[in-house]
């Protein structure tokens, strides 16, 4: 079992940043790969970013492609999202995920954490 806690999340301005952590239990951890996804309200929710077990390899979705990025510490069981240059439209409640397969079309998740908000003020 592995269990997922995300923080940092809060109220930022437009061009602003945050760090997102997300902190796994269990001794697996370095076993998964681990993802981020968000739901903005009346939306379906929607992929992020995703990183590799051994974190050399990160992929993202077009729309943070150049602003967010990901990166994850096996030896504190912990993957975090760097959000730069924020916008309005980025808000939204930020989910972690850790799974065999990790993307924007095919997903194989066996753990989701319950979600940090993320607003974005004008």
């Amino acid at each position: 079992q592995v269990q997922l806690v995300e923080s940092g999340g809060g109220l930022v301005q437009a061009g602003g940043s945050l760090r997102l952590s997300c902190a796994a239990s269990g001794r697996t951890f370095s076993h998964y790969i681990m993802g981020w996804f968000r739901q903005a309200p009346g939306k379906e929710r929607e992929f992020v970013g995703a990183i590799s077990w051994d974190g050399s390899n990160t992929m993202f979705a077009d729309s943070v492609k150049g602003r967010f990025t990901i990166s994850r510490d096996n030896g504190k069981n912990t993957v975090y999202l760097q959000m730069n240059s924020l916008k309005p439209e980025d808000t939204a409640v930020y989910y972690c995920a850790a799974g065999l397969i990790i993307g924007e079309v095919t997903n194989d998740i066996h753990y989701w954490g319950k979600g940090t908000l993320v607003t974005v003020s004008s």
